[in-house]
């Protein structure tokens, strides 16, 4: 090949690492973009030829001329201006490899700054979207049932979101997204949303405590009622993917059951139950960091991290107790008894034999993942290694 780019999460640095170190020894030059290389530019730089901060629209093809120019130089920043009037191509490679989802992203941005989220930190407080017209061309397009939009919130631009579901109903796609509670808290919204196609929400409750929200800067879910958010939800006969975060100053060791119960009883098609996690840029990673309450300064490279470990030390309870809190939580709401619970929620999950399918499906893939990642390392060697 005549150069190597990857795109690096902070999950995936290491592999990247492993990687690029590879491709740069047999002489190939490397590029790395994304959200890691955007908020460590320099520690990117240690292992690539070039780096790309921001997005890549208004920096690739001059990276492409020196590339083929010979004079590929070490960094590129973006403006992060991009003209979102470009379409999605799926043909630069073999669909058969992946699962029978398409992904459309029709904004980048999000409203809220949550202390722990990397996308205001990458994004900043710009919200942009897709003409509408533009995003409905490549939905049609697209020759999958069901659609992922992978904005980080697709509600960020009320106006034009509301736009793209009235173009929505009527072709025939399922679809999932993410959105704010301030989305649920709209039943008129939630309605069209369901008339547009979308089958499942993806939410971030984060937690059960006001004291934890406030601390987070998660201003949408202190307005909202968690009760009436999930009745409107029910209502517009729409799934719920939930979210939650464990380990804010105001939360213990019992509260991993807790959010359990609630995810349970509430009847979510699928959950997260992550360990609060400091990524670096973020306004929480700097915090934990003057207050030396980090575990690893790095994480992500770190020989003793493990998937699922705390990273950092909470404020009530241990580093172990969090991680086991987080385990158990998971392993819970995945077992057999909880899923088939869930699944026969008649209102949302048991509504149609669509949504049961889906539901069935994913959480088939969640138990695997969660069995699967829990107390691994990071890195390639260890991928290569299970094969």
């Amino acid at each position: 090949v005549d150069a190597v780019a990857l795109t690096v999460e902070t999950f995936t640095a290491r592999s990247a690492y492993a990687l690029a170190d590879r491709y740069r020894a047999r002489g190939v030059p490397v590029v790395m973009g994304g959200f890691h290389p955007t908020m460590l530019p320099d520690e990117c730089a240690e292992h690539a030829d070039a780096v790309v901060v921001g997005e890549a629209e208004d920096t690739w093809p001059s990276l492409l001329a020196d590339l083929e120019a010979g004079r590929l130089r070490p960094r590129y920043v973006s403006r992060n201006d991009a003209d979102l009037t470009l379409m999605g191509d799926d043909t630069a490679f073999d669909r058969a490899d992946y699962p029978p989802l398409g992904l459309v992203q029709f904004g980048r941005g999000c409203r809220y700054a949550c202390d722990f989220c990397s996308i205001h930190a990458f994004h900043g407080s710009t919200i942009r979207t897709k003409p509408p017209a533009v995003a409905l061309e490549e939905v049609r397009r697209r020759s999958e049932g069901l659609l992922f939009f992978v904005d980080d919130n697709l509600i960020a631009d009320v106006d034009a979101a509301r736009a793209l579901f009235e173009g929505l109903v009527g072709l025939g796609k399922r679809w999932v997204a993410q959105v704010s509670m301030d989305a649920a808290a709209d039943p008129d919204l939630l309605r069209l949303m369901r008339r547009a196609g979308c089958v499942m929400v993806l939410i971030g409750f984060e937690s059960l405590n006001r004291a934890n929200l406030k601390q987070m800067g998660k201003g949408a879910n202190l307005r909202g009622d968690y009760a009436r958010v999930l009745a409107n939800i029910s209502d517009a006969g729409l799934m719920v993917y939930g979210t939650f975060v464990l380990g804010y100053d105001a939360d213990t060791a019992a509260m991993g059951d807790e959010v359990v119960a609630f995810a349970t009883r509430s009847g979510f098609a699928i959950a997260n139950f992550n360990p609060l996690m400091p990524m670096p840029g973020t306004p929480l990673y700097a915090r934990l960091l003057t207050e030396g309450r980090l575990l690893h300064d790095r994480w992500w490279t770190d020989d003793a991290y493990r998937y699922g470990d705390a990273m950092f030390q909470p404020r009530g309870m241990s580093p172990e107790e969090l991680s086991a809190a987080c385990r158990r939580a998971r392993f819970a709401f995945y077992s057999p008894t909880s899923i088939g619970r869930r699944l026969l929620h008649p209102r949302t999950n048991a509504r149609s034999i669509g949504n049961l399918a889906l539901c069935l499906a994913g959480n088939a893939v969640s138990r695997r993942e969660v069995h699967a990642k829990q107390g691994r390392p990071l890195g390639v060697q260890e991928r290569a290694a299970t094969r």
